[in-house]
């Protein structure tokens, strides 16, 4: 099965919210009425859906779906001349693959969702384009943390930065960040504790690891990625301005698409923190990881 297909498999929760109810060829008020109670319920957010439904009512299409389509996808795209394109009707080509900007990706999350397991992903998918990738096993505090990572770079063959449980992150970032230079690695992807955004101690830490990678290589971090769990919802937008706040995010990877009829929340975050969704994921599997395209999501979020 091709990864579009899984991607509409996993969007089968959203697309039943947002398809059941809405007579697409019926009187269009009422369409537009319909399709935005269907948004708030997928969790798309009050502004976005009054943003989305004025403009579709505004530009007086007779194809409603394929206008909604349109708007979801200017949408999802962070990048403004990029979104002005789409707007004028050009399709700019989504840059795949997912190019990074230097060569340490700081990985934050909450607990619980997926952020070791997306960064072994994360690794097997840079090593397939050539990289030389490291791990740094900054997850101190769980129990196991550093050996489920290291148990990847064993599987994967990827050297891991490990420390005892307990020890500083903040440290061990240092020591990876160094040794990456050091060693002439591509990528070095740093696993952080998972925590709660509202924790503010524990949001003081992640800003100290940063600090110390910048420390090593004053050049990095380049990239601060938000692991999201999708069934969160509308908590997840809250939780990717408190980790944007505290370490300025570059990028967001929402998992477990699969698992939730909660899918629409990715248009709050790209239209309130101007941050790309960098990958998605709709399984369980390595390959169930992909990179984000907006054209490819929306068409498998509105096309039964």
């Amino acid at each position: 099965m091709g990864f579009f297909d899984r991607l509409k498999a996993g969007l089968a929760k959203t697309r039943e919210t947002l398809l059941k109810a809405i007579p697409w060829g019926g009187d269009p008020e009422e369409v537009l009425e319909e399709l935005e109670m269907a948004l708030l319920a997928a969790d798309v957010g009050l502004p976005a859906t009054e943003e989305l439904i004025a403009e579709v009512r505004a530009s007086g299409r007779k194809d409603l779906k394929e206008a909604v389509k349109e708007k979801l996808v200017q949408m999802l795209e962070p990048d403004e001349r990029r979104a002005t394109l789409r707007k004028l009707g050009f399709r700019p080509q989504t840059p795949k693959p997912v190019e990074l900007k230097g060569h340490v990706v700081l990985m934050v999350g909450v607990n619980g969702v997926g952020k070791t397991t997306t960064i072994a992903k994360l690794g097997r998918y840079y090593q397939n384009l050539g990289r030389k990738v490291m791990f740094c096993a900054g997850d101190t505090f769980r129990a196991a943390g550093g050996a489920q990572l290291a148990e990847w770079g064993k599987r994967l063959g990827i050297p891991v930065i490990q420390g005892p449980e307990g020890a500083d992150p903040a440290a061990l970032a240092f020591d990876a960040a160094s040794a990456r230079k050091a060693r002439g690695y591509d990528l070095l992807l740093v696993d952080t504790a998972g925590r709660l955004h509202t924790k503010h101690n524990l949001m003081e830490e992640l800003k100290k690891v940063k600090r110390a990678i910048a420390k090593a290589d004053p050049e990095e971090p380049k990239e601060v990625w938000l692991v999201l769990d999708a069934v969160t919802g509308q908590n997840g937008l809250e939780q990717a301005k408190r980790f944007h706040e505290a370490v300025g995010l570059t990028g967001v990877i929402v998992t477990k698409l699969d698992g939730t009829a909660k899918g629409g929340v990715l248009v709050p975050i790209v239209r309130t923190l101007k941050v790309p969704i960098r990958f998605i994921g709709v399984g369980e599997g390595p390959e169930d990881l992909q990179p984000f395209d907006a054209e490819a999501f929306v068409e498998a979020l509105l096309e039964g």
